[in-house]
């Protein structure tokens, strides 16, 4: 669905998204607890799109079995270079505690990323705030500031429209191809 909407709002707009239900997916935080009981990957490839990231292995599948603490990326550039810089997402449908921030500030260091982002369905414990913030900063040299290298964004904040801290998406190579900006016709008829 995150690929969906996302070319959707790329093609025609943020007003587009909003003006279509997706059904079965979750939009409130008692629908997340029971996509997380009823099914952990789908969660977390629904929990994936919320940040436009990609699941990590397959195209468009996640991976099941050991994923080496990665279980989506986003991939971005900064102004002319073409270096990739990248953001490694975590996703937690359970219980959460502050190992589970220092396993992705290891993984984050092995895999020489910009950003890491622990996307959590429970709240945050303060050592699991505390251990972020100790992860330090990335700074942006086109922007000019500096953004939280270890991120921790709850289910809950991301649905209120919370969104990763990093730099602007007018800047940044999204991790899905885009599609054609198109015209919405001046008739209110529905685009099927």
């Amino acid at each position: 669905m995150g690929l969906i909407k996302s070319r959707l709002q790329n093609a025609f707009g943020r007003r587009i998204v909003d003006e279509y239900e997706v059904v079965g997916e979750p939009t409130a935080l008692p629908d997340a607890y029971a996509l997380a009981e009823q099914d952990r990957h789908e969660f977390q490839r629904w929990a994936l799109g919320l940040v436009g990231g990609r699941p990590a292995g397959r195209v468009g599948a996640v991976r099941r079995g050991a994923d080496r603490g990665i279980d989506g990326r986003i991939y971005f550039h900064e102004g002319s270079t073409t270096r990739t810089s990248q953001i490694i997402i975590s996703v937690k449908s359970g219980n959460v505690g502050v190992r589970d921030v220092r396993d992705l500030r290891a993984v984050v260091d092995r895999e020489n990323a910009e950003i890491g982002v622990l996307i959590t369905l429970r709240g945050p414990t303060r050592p699991m705030l505390t251990e972020a913030a100790d992860g330090g900063l990335y700074h942006s040299t086109v922007w000019n500031r500096s953004y939280p290298r270890l991120q921790v964004l709850t289910i809950e904040a991301l649905l209120a429209g919370e969104e990763i801290d990093y730099p602007p998406s007018q800047q940044v190579s999204r991790t899905f191809r885009q599609a054609p900006r198109a015209e919405i016709p001046s008739t209110q008829e529905p685009l099927l």
